[in-house]
Protein backbone atom coordinates (compact mmCIF):
# COMPACT_ATOMS: atom_id res chain seq x y z
CA UNK A 1 0.00 0.00 0.00
CA UNK A 2 3.20 2.12 0.08
CA UNK A 3 4.83 4.00 -2.72
CA UNK A 4 1.34 5.23 -4.28
CA UNK A 5 -1.26 7.44 -4.03
CA UNK A 6 -4.20 6.88 -2.15
CA UNK A 7 -7.45 8.38 -1.75
CA UNK A 8 -7.48 6.78 1.60
CA UNK A 9 -7.11 8.35 4.81
CA UNK A 10 -6.66 5.46 7.39
CA UNK A 11 -8.02 6.44 10.61
CA UNK A 12 -7.65 4.69 14.19
CA UNK A 13 -9.28 6.66 16.68
CA UNK A 14 -12.83 6.49 17.39
CA UNK A 15 -15.38 8.96 16.70
CA UNK A 16 -13.99 12.23 18.47
CA UNK A 17 -15.57 14.86 19.14
CA UNK A 18 -14.43 18.42 20.47
CA UNK A 19 -10.73 16.96 19.67
CA UNK A 20 -10.47 15.42 16.72
CA UNK A 21 -11.13 13.16 13.50
CA UNK A 22 -7.34 11.23 13.41
CA UNK A 23 -6.05 10.16 9.86
CA UNK A 24 -3.34 8.77 8.39
CA UNK A 25 -1.04 9.33 5.12
CA UNK A 26 -1.68 12.70 4.24
CA UNK A 27 -2.33 11.55 0.22
CA UNK A 28 -5.24 12.80 -1.59
CA UNK A 29 -6.63 11.07 -4.90
CA UNK A 30 -9.48 10.66 -6.59
CA UNK A 31 -11.04 7.63 -6.72
CA UNK A 32 -12.89 6.12 -8.98
CA UNK A 33 -16.82 5.39 -8.36
CA UNK A 34 -18.46 2.52 -9.52
CA UNK A 35 -21.89 1.83 -8.55
CA UNK A 36 -24.17 -0.91 -9.22
CA UNK A 37 -27.75 -0.16 -9.61
CA UNK A 38 -29.92 -0.23 -6.60
CA UNK A 39 -32.99 -2.95 -7.08
CA UNK A 40 -36.37 -0.99 -7.90
CA UNK A 41 -38.01 -1.96 -4.88
CA UNK A 42 -35.12 0.00 -2.32
CA UNK A 43 -35.00 2.60 -4.97
CA UNK A 44 -38.84 3.25 -4.35
CA UNK A 45 -38.96 2.70 -0.15
CA UNK A 46 -36.24 5.83 -0.61
CA UNK A 47 -38.46 8.00 -2.77
CA UNK A 48 -41.65 7.16 -0.53
CA UNK A 49 -40.32 7.98 2.27
CA UNK A 50 -38.39 11.19 1.26
CA UNK A 51 -42.23 12.06 -0.73
CA UNK A 52 -44.16 11.45 2.78
CA UNK A 53 -41.64 13.66 4.76
CA UNK A 54 -41.65 16.66 2.20
CA UNK A 55 -45.59 17.01 2.02
CA UNK A 56 -46.78 15.35 5.53
CA UNK A 57 -44.01 16.38 7.96
CA UNK A 58 -45.30 18.88 10.63
CA UNK A 59 -42.52 21.48 9.47
CA UNK A 60 -40.89 21.80 6.09
CA UNK A 61 -37.26 20.49 5.42
CA UNK A 62 -35.41 21.23 1.93
CA UNK A 63 -34.48 18.15 0.30
CA UNK A 64 -30.51 18.42 0.61
CA UNK A 65 -31.33 18.08 4.78
CA UNK A 66 -33.36 15.15 4.31
CA UNK A 67 -30.47 13.48 2.09
CA UNK A 68 -27.92 14.27 3.91
CA UNK A 69 -29.64 12.67 6.93
CA UNK A 70 -30.21 9.81 5.37
CA UNK A 71 -26.86 9.60 4.44
CA UNK A 72 -26.22 9.96 7.91
CA UNK A 73 -28.52 7.48 9.42
CA UNK A 74 -27.18 4.87 6.75
CA UNK A 75 -23.63 5.46 7.70
CA UNK A 76 -23.97 6.03 11.63
CA UNK A 77 -25.44 2.77 11.48
CA UNK A 78 -23.20 0.76 10.30
CA UNK A 79 -20.98 0.68 13.44
CA UNK A 80 -19.97 3.35 16.04
CA UNK A 81 -17.17 4.28 14.61
CA UNK A 82 -18.12 5.03 10.53
CA UNK A 83 -19.86 8.61 9.99
CA UNK A 84 -20.49 11.12 6.78
CA UNK A 85 -18.64 14.40 7.15
CA UNK A 86 -20.07 17.48 5.64
CA UNK A 87 -18.00 19.98 4.83
CA UNK A 88 -16.67 21.55 7.97
CA UNK A 89 -16.52 18.14 9.73
CA UNK A 90 -14.21 17.03 6.91
CA UNK A 91 -12.03 20.50 6.80
CA UNK A 92 -11.62 19.74 10.95
CA UNK A 93 -9.96 15.84 9.80
CA UNK A 94 -8.23 17.62 7.96
CA UNK A 95 -7.10 19.89 10.10
CA UNK A 96 -6.58 18.10 12.95
CA UNK A 97 -3.20 16.27 11.84
CA UNK A 98 -1.40 19.45 12.64
CA UNK A 99 -2.62 18.88 16.30
CA UNK A 100 -4.56 21.97 16.43
CA UNK A 101 -8.41 22.59 17.08
CA UNK A 102 -11.04 24.46 19.02
CA UNK A 103 -12.93 21.26 21.56
CA UNK A 104 -12.59 20.05 25.20
CA UNK A 105 -9.78 17.00 23.98
CA UNK A 106 -12.66 14.51 24.28
CA UNK A 107 -12.59 10.86 22.25
CA UNK A 108 -16.03 9.14 22.66
CA UNK A 109 -16.93 5.92 21.14
CA UNK A 110 -21.19 5.94 20.35
CA UNK A 111 -22.36 1.82 20.94
CA UNK A 112 -26.10 0.77 21.05
CA UNK A 113 -27.21 3.76 21.88
CA UNK A 114 -24.82 4.85 24.36
CA UNK A 115 -22.09 7.49 24.44
CA UNK A 116 -19.10 6.82 26.00
CA UNK A 117 -15.58 7.96 26.92
CA UNK A 118 -12.78 6.71 25.38
CA UNK A 119 -10.10 8.88 26.82
CA UNK A 120 -9.98 12.69 28.12
CA UNK A 121 -6.69 14.32 26.08
CA UNK A 122 -4.39 15.07 28.88
CA UNK A 123 -3.78 18.79 29.33
CA UNK A 124 -7.30 19.36 27.28
CA UNK A 125 -10.28 21.01 29.50
CA UNK A 126 -12.43 17.72 29.31
CA UNK A 127 -8.90 16.34 31.48
CA UNK A 128 -8.71 19.34 33.53
CA UNK A 129 -12.26 19.22 34.37
CA UNK A 130 -12.38 15.79 35.77
CA UNK A 131 -13.67 13.70 32.92
CA UNK A 132 -12.36 10.00 32.46
CA UNK A 133 -12.34 7.04 30.67
CA UNK A 134 -15.57 4.71 30.59
CA UNK A 135 -17.76 7.60 31.74
CA UNK A 136 -21.31 7.85 29.86
CA UNK A 137 -22.46 11.18 28.98
CA UNK A 138 -26.35 11.25 29.82
CA UNK A 139 -26.86 15.08 28.75
CA UNK A 140 -24.76 18.00 27.12
CA UNK A 141 -26.41 21.89 27.61
CA UNK A 142 -30.18 20.77 27.58
CA UNK A 143 -30.35 17.57 25.50
CA UNK A 144 -30.63 14.10 26.77
CA UNK A 145 -28.40 12.08 24.68
CA UNK A 146 -30.20 8.30 23.27
CA UNK A 147 -29.72 6.82 20.14
CA UNK A 148 -31.97 8.89 18.10
CA UNK A 149 -30.13 12.18 18.33
CA UNK A 150 -26.53 11.20 19.62
CA UNK A 151 -24.56 12.32 16.45
CA UNK A 152 -26.47 15.42 16.55
CA UNK A 153 -26.04 16.17 20.37
CA UNK A 154 -22.50 15.35 20.21
CA UNK A 155 -21.39 18.34 17.62
CA UNK A 156 -22.08 20.77 20.17
CA UNK A 157 -18.85 19.85 22.21
CA UNK A 158 -17.05 22.09 19.77
CA UNK A 159 -17.34 25.78 19.32
CA UNK A 160 -15.30 28.70 19.44
CA UNK A 161 -13.10 28.79 22.61
CA UNK A 162 -14.15 30.77 25.84
CA UNK A 163 -17.60 29.20 25.38
CA UNK A 164 -18.87 27.20 27.52
CA UNK A 165 -20.56 23.70 27.34
CA UNK A 166 -22.60 21.53 30.25
CA UNK A 167 -22.22 17.91 30.64
CA UNK A 168 -23.45 15.33 32.83
CA UNK A 169 -21.86 11.73 32.99
CA UNK A 170 -23.10 8.74 34.80
CA UNK A 171 -19.93 6.88 36.29
CA UNK A 172 -19.89 3.56 38.21
CA UNK A 173 -18.49 4.63 41.14
CA UNK A 174 -21.33 7.61 41.53
CA UNK A 175 -25.31 7.45 42.84
CA UNK A 176 -25.79 10.12 40.49
CA UNK A 177 -25.05 11.80 37.56
CA UNK A 178 -22.35 14.12 37.77
CA UNK A 179 -21.98 17.89 35.89
CA UNK A 180 -19.28 19.62 34.88
CA UNK A 181 -19.22 23.16 33.07
CA UNK A 182 -16.41 22.85 30.70
CA UNK A 183 -14.90 25.69 28.77
CA UNK A 184 -13.99 25.35 25.42
CA UNK A 185 -10.10 25.98 24.70
CA UNK A 186 -8.06 25.90 21.47
CA UNK A 187 -6.33 21.77 21.95
CA UNK A 188 -2.90 21.83 21.08
CA UNK A 189 -1.58 18.51 21.09
CA UNK A 190 2.04 18.39 22.02
CA UNK A 191 1.73 13.71 21.89
CA UNK A 192 5.58 13.19 23.74
CA UNK A 193 6.87 14.03 26.70
CA UNK A 194 9.91 12.94 28.73
CA UNK A 195 11.33 12.47 31.76
CA UNK A 196 14.46 11.22 33.86
CA UNK A 197 12.78 8.91 36.66
CA UNK A 198 16.15 8.10 37.64
CA UNK A 199 19.62 8.36 36.96
CA UNK A 200 19.39 6.20 33.42
CA UNK A 201 15.95 5.15 33.49
CA UNK A 202 13.90 7.09 30.98
CA UNK A 203 9.86 7.95 30.71
CA UNK A 204 8.60 8.81 27.51
CA UNK A 205 4.53 9.70 27.48
CA UNK A 206 2.38 9.58 24.31
CA UNK A 207 -0.87 11.10 24.83
CA UNK A 208 -1.98 10.75 20.95
CA UNK A 209 -0.70 9.28 17.39
CA UNK A 210 -0.20 12.24 15.35
CA UNK A 211 1.72 12.96 12.23
CA UNK A 212 5.09 14.26 14.39
CA UNK A 213 4.52 11.58 16.93
CA UNK A 214 7.91 9.15 15.59
CA UNK A 215 9.69 12.92 15.00
CA UNK A 216 8.84 13.76 19.13
CA UNK A 217 9.37 10.39 20.46
CA UNK A 218 13.02 9.62 18.59
CA UNK A 219 14.30 13.12 19.90
CA UNK A 220 12.96 12.42 23.36
CA UNK A 221 14.99 9.21 23.48
CA UNK A 222 18.13 11.07 22.13
CA UNK A 223 17.35 13.66 24.83
CA UNK A 224 16.88 11.24 27.61
CA UNK A 225 20.30 9.65 26.56
CA UNK A 226 22.20 12.81 26.76
CA UNK A 227 20.94 13.06 30.16
CA UNK A 228 21.36 10.09 31.55
CA UNK A 229 24.77 9.26 33.38
CA UNK A 230 25.89 5.55 31.77
CA UNK A 231 23.12 5.67 29.13
CA UNK A 232 19.68 4.33 28.98
CA UNK A 233 18.92 0.93 30.79
CA UNK A 234 15.51 1.37 30.29
CA UNK A 235 12.44 3.31 29.70
CA UNK A 236 8.73 2.95 30.74
CA UNK A 237 6.57 4.00 27.77
CA UNK A 238 3.36 5.64 29.17
CA UNK A 239 0.39 4.82 26.37
CA UNK A 240 -2.52 5.33 29.55
CA UNK A 241 -5.19 6.96 28.01
CA UNK A 242 -3.86 7.63 24.91
CA UNK A 243 -7.24 7.16 22.46
CA UNK A 244 -5.39 6.11 18.97
CA UNK A 245 -4.66 8.37 16.45
CA UNK A 246 -2.43 8.11 12.54
CA UNK A 247 -2.22 4.48 11.91
CA UNK A 248 1.86 5.29 10.18
CA UNK A 249 2.61 7.06 13.77
CA UNK A 250 2.17 4.05 15.78
CA UNK A 251 3.76 1.84 13.66
CA UNK A 252 6.91 4.03 13.10
CA UNK A 253 7.09 4.02 17.10
CA UNK A 254 6.64 0.30 17.10
CA UNK A 255 9.61 -0.03 14.76
CA UNK A 256 11.74 2.09 16.51
CA UNK A 257 11.95 -0.33 19.54
CA UNK A 258 11.83 -3.48 16.84
CA UNK A 259 14.74 -4.88 14.36
CA UNK A 260 12.24 -6.97 13.02
CA UNK A 261 8.82 -8.81 13.23
CA UNK A 262 5.27 -7.83 11.93
CA UNK A 263 3.80 -4.88 13.41
CA UNK A 264 0.16 -5.18 12.57
CA UNK A 265 -1.75 -6.65 9.77
CA UNK A 266 -5.58 -5.57 8.68
CA UNK A 267 -7.91 -7.54 6.72
CA UNK A 268 -10.47 -5.96 4.52
CA UNK A 269 -13.06 -6.10 1.16
CA UNK A 270 -11.47 -3.42 -0.65
CA UNK A 271 -7.78 -3.71 -1.90
CA UNK A 272 -6.15 -1.25 0.06
CA UNK A 273 -7.60 -2.58 3.07
CA UNK A 274 -5.41 -5.29 2.91
CA UNK A 275 -2.05 -4.33 4.21
CA UNK A 276 0.54 -5.82 6.75
CA UNK A 277 3.54 -3.69 8.60
CA UNK A 278 6.80 -5.45 9.38
CA UNK A 279 9.80 -4.05 11.49
CA UNK A 280 13.07 -2.46 9.70
CA UNK A 281 16.12 -3.12 11.74
CA UNK A 282 17.23 -0.33 13.84
CA UNK A 283 16.28 -0.72 17.68
CA UNK A 284 16.66 2.71 19.36
CA UNK A 285 17.64 1.38 22.63
CA UNK A 286 19.53 -1.27 21.25
CA UNK A 287 17.43 -4.22 23.39
CA UNK A 288 17.47 -1.85 26.56
CA UNK A 289 14.40 -3.03 28.90
CA UNK A 290 10.72 -1.38 27.85
CA UNK A 291 8.14 -1.21 30.65
CA UNK A 292 4.59 -0.66 28.53
CA UNK A 293 2.42 1.13 30.91
CA UNK A 294 -1.88 0.91 29.47
CA UNK A 295 -5.24 1.29 30.72
CA UNK A 296 -9.05 1.46 29.85
CA UNK A 297 -8.53 4.63 27.83
CA UNK A 298 -5.59 3.23 25.56
CA UNK A 299 -7.24 2.57 22.56
CA UNK A 300 -6.37 1.76 18.74
CA UNK A 301 -3.47 2.70 17.63
CA UNK A 302 -1.87 2.57 21.12
CA UNK A 303 -2.96 -1.57 21.43
CA UNK A 304 -0.87 -1.63 17.96
CA UNK A 305 1.80 -0.34 19.43
CA UNK A 306 1.54 -2.12 22.79
CA UNK A 307 0.64 -5.19 20.42
CA UNK A 308 3.07 -5.67 18.63
CA UNK A 309 6.04 -5.16 21.03
CA UNK A 310 4.25 -7.62 23.36
CA UNK A 311 4.20 -10.33 20.85
CA UNK A 312 7.97 -9.68 19.58
CA UNK A 313 9.16 -10.37 23.11
CA UNK A 314 10.64 -6.51 23.16
CA UNK A 315 8.59 -5.24 26.15
CA UNK A 316 6.28 -6.33 29.18
CA UNK A 317 2.77 -4.53 29.17
CA UNK A 318 1.78 -2.92 32.85
CA UNK A 319 -1.49 -1.74 34.12
CA UNK A 320 -4.72 -2.37 33.01
CA UNK A 321 -6.53 -4.22 29.93
CA UNK A 322 -6.56 -1.57 27.22
CA UNK A 323 -10.31 -0.47 25.38
CA UNK A 324 -10.66 -2.87 22.27
CA UNK A 325 -10.78 -1.12 19.51
CA UNK A 326 -9.34 -3.58 16.38
CA UNK A 327 -10.85 -1.68 13.63
CA UNK A 328 -9.40 0.85 10.63
CA UNK A 329 -11.30 3.67 9.52
CA UNK A 330 -10.88 5.15 6.08
CA UNK A 331 -11.60 8.52 4.91
CA UNK A 332 -12.78 8.48 1.81
CA UNK A 333 -13.28 12.12 -0.03
CA UNK A 334 -16.84 13.16 -1.81
CA UNK A 335 -18.12 15.38 -4.00
CA UNK A 336 -18.53 19.31 -3.00
CA UNK A 337 -15.77 19.12 0.35
CA UNK A 338 -17.52 16.26 2.09
CA UNK A 339 -16.23 12.47 2.63
CA UNK A 340 -17.22 9.17 4.87
CA UNK A 341 -15.46 8.01 7.60
CA UNK A 342 -15.50 4.41 7.03
CA UNK A 343 -14.68 1.01 8.52
CA UNK A 344 -12.85 -0.65 6.54
CA UNK A 345 -10.34 -2.98 8.23
CA UNK A 346 -10.13 -5.20 11.23
CA UNK A 347 -6.40 -5.48 12.38
CA UNK A 348 -4.25 -7.72 14.08
CA UNK A 349 -1.51 -8.52 15.95
CA UNK A 350 1.75 -10.03 15.45
CA UNK A 351 0.18 -13.49 16.55
CA UNK A 352 -3.03 -13.08 14.28
CA UNK A 353 -4.95 -12.12 17.37
CA UNK A 354 -7.73 -9.73 17.12
CA UNK A 355 -7.95 -6.39 19.30
CA UNK A 356 -11.51 -5.81 18.78
CA UNK A 357 -13.49 -6.16 21.91
CA UNK A 358 -10.67 -7.79 23.46
CA UNK A 359 -7.91 -5.20 24.03
CA UNK A 360 -4.40 -5.99 25.33
CA UNK A 361 -3.91 -8.00 28.80
CA UNK A 362 -0.85 -6.96 30.53
CA UNK A 363 1.69 -8.61 31.61
CA UNK A 364 2.02 -7.44 34.60
CA UNK A 365 -1.73 -6.39 36.62
CA UNK A 366 -1.10 -3.17 38.17
CA UNK A 367 -4.11 -1.60 40.01
CA UNK A 368 -4.96 1.82 38.36
CA UNK A 369 -4.40 4.44 40.77
CA UNK A 370 -7.11 5.78 43.21
CA UNK A 371 -6.37 9.53 41.61
CA UNK A 372 -5.36 11.19 38.71
CA UNK A 373 -2.12 12.95 39.81
CA UNK A 374 -0.06 13.10 37.04
CA UNK A 375 2.43 15.76 36.88
CA UNK A 376 1.03 18.64 35.37
CA UNK A 377 4.12 19.89 33.59
CA UNK A 378 6.07 17.24 32.45
CA UNK A 379 8.81 19.39 30.27
CA UNK A 380 10.90 20.26 33.20
CA UNK A 381 13.13 17.79 32.52
CA UNK A 382 15.29 17.13 35.70
CA UNK A 383 15.65 14.59 38.75
CA UNK A 384 13.29 16.68 40.81
CA UNK A 385 10.65 16.32 38.29
CA UNK A 386 11.17 12.90 37.95
CA UNK A 387 11.30 11.99 41.79
CA UNK A 388 7.56 14.08 41.86
CA UNK A 389 6.27 11.96 39.05
CA UNK A 390 7.09 8.29 41.11
CA UNK A 391 6.06 10.01 44.40
CA UNK A 392 1.98 11.48 42.90
CA UNK A 393 1.53 8.18 40.24
CA UNK A 394 0.89 4.62 41.87
CA UNK A 395 0.93 3.16 38.95
CA UNK A 396 3.92 4.40 37.50
CA UNK A 397 6.06 3.59 40.55
CA UNK A 398 4.78 0.27 40.23
CA UNK A 399 5.79 -0.22 36.76
CA UNK A 400 9.09 1.49 37.56
CA UNK A 401 10.16 -0.90 40.05
CA UNK A 402 9.14 -3.69 37.92
CA UNK A 403 11.78 -2.24 35.51
CA UNK A 404 14.49 -1.90 38.08
CA UNK A 405 13.51 -5.24 39.25
CA UNK A 406 14.08 -6.49 36.02
CA UNK A 407 17.50 -4.68 34.97
CA UNK A 408 18.78 -6.17 38.04
CA UNK A 409 17.66 -9.66 37.37
CA UNK A 410 19.06 -9.51 33.64
CA UNK A 411 22.33 -8.15 35.22
CA UNK A 412 22.69 -10.83 37.93
CA UNK A 413 22.04 -13.45 34.66
CA UNK A 414 25.26 -11.81 32.84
Amino acid sequence: MQGKFRSLLLVLAGGFFGLTFSLGSGVFAQREVVSDTLPWEDTRLLAEVLERVRHEYVEPVDDSTLIESAVRGMVTDLDPHSQFLNQDEYREIQISTTGNYSGIGLEVSMEEGVLRVVAAIEGAPAQIAGLKSGDIIVRIDDTEIDASNMESAVTKLRGKPGSLVNIAVRRDDAADPLTYAIQRNNVQLHSVRYELLAPDYGYIRVTYFSESTWKDTRQAIQKLQQQSRNGLKGIILDLRDNPGGVLDAAVAVADGFLDQGVIVTASGRAQDANFSYTAKDGDLLEGKRIIVLVNQGSASAAEIVAGALQDNGRASIAGNRTFGKGTVQTVIPLSNGRAVKLTTSRYFTPSGASIQDQGVTPDIEIAANATDDLLADASIHNDTAGATMLQNDAQLRQAFDVLQQDRILQSSAQ
